[in-house]
């Protein structure tokens, strides 16, 4: 099948049997090839950003709610290193580095009980807002050492946050608009949890007409594994494409020493 084109005017990839390219119809400043599942693709740094979902105090330190509720970190922990290594090669590149994380209103008014019921966890859990044990609470709230990223993954000052209040980081957030204003076409992923707020954040974006990339070592989740089996298997069927943050890294630094 030889390469054609889809979409119109600048929102347009290049599609071949083997090679998807996102870099967009205009001649971009710098095309990067990186490995991924289920082809190999092309993108432009200069219009990418790299999107953190939920690496926070809450899922992923001992203390937080997950960990209060009896939670294995380890697989929500082990995003940490590899993003340890990637972000800042992907700083050093120019890609936005963008903190998309539950952050809440203290009088929960933007909160219906379709969001608030999951986080009850059968009545086992603080709830949204709810205190921690040894002064730890309130959950996710706006400020607090819940909401927090983790330490390790300390946030620079040129990072972008955006705080949301639902599963989705683009549901009534700027995320969207943040984005359009920095000519940004193609996201690459990482956070947790993978299957639940990564996702839908993905797939939104892909709703929206974005380019998206899941970096699977950048992610992780407290689910079992058929639930992250299937969140890759639905990315790269339907919503995007797959790869590793070792390949982006070097991708990344092979194109900065070009």
């Amino acid at each position: 099948m030889a390469p054609t084109t889809i979409g119109k005017g600048r929102e347009t990839w290049t599609v071949g049997p083997d090679r998807v390219d996102l870099a967009g119809g205009r001649p971009p400043a710098r095309c990067v090839a990186l490995a991924a599942e289920p082809v190999e693709i092309a993108f432009d740094p200069g219009r990418s950003a790299i999107v953190v979902v939920d690496m926070q105090n809450a899922f992923c330190a001992p203390g937080g709610l997950a960990h209060s509720l009896g939670a294995d970190l380890a697989p929500v922990r082990a995003p940490i290193a590899p993003l340890r290594r990637l972000l800042p090669i992907a700083r050093r590149a120019g890609l936005p580095v963008v903190w998309v994380n539950w952050g809440l209103r203290p009088d929960q008014a933007d909160l219906p009980p379709a969001t608030l019921y999951p986080f009850l966890y059968g009545g086992r859990g603080p709830g949204l807002g709810g205190a921690l044990p040894e002064g730890r609470g309130p959950v996710l709230e706006k400020g607090s050492w819940s909401a927090a990223v983790v330490d390790e993954l300390a946030p620079q000052p040129q990072d972008i946050a955006v705080d949301k209040v639902r599963v989705s980081g683009f549901w009534n957030t700027p995320l969207d608009a943040i984005l359009r204003n920095l000519d940004i076409r193609t996201l690459f992923f990482a956070g947790v949890n993978v299957d639940i707020c990564v996702y839908h954040t993905l797939a939104d974006a892909s709703f929206l007409g974005y380019g998206c990339v899941l970096l699977a070592d950048g992610c992780g989740a407290t689910s079992p594994d058929f639930c992250v089996e299937a969140t890759l298997f639905n990315v790269k069927r339907a919503f995007g494409f797959v790869a590793a943050t070792e390949a982006l890294a070097g991708a990344l630094e092979g194109q900065a020493s070009a």
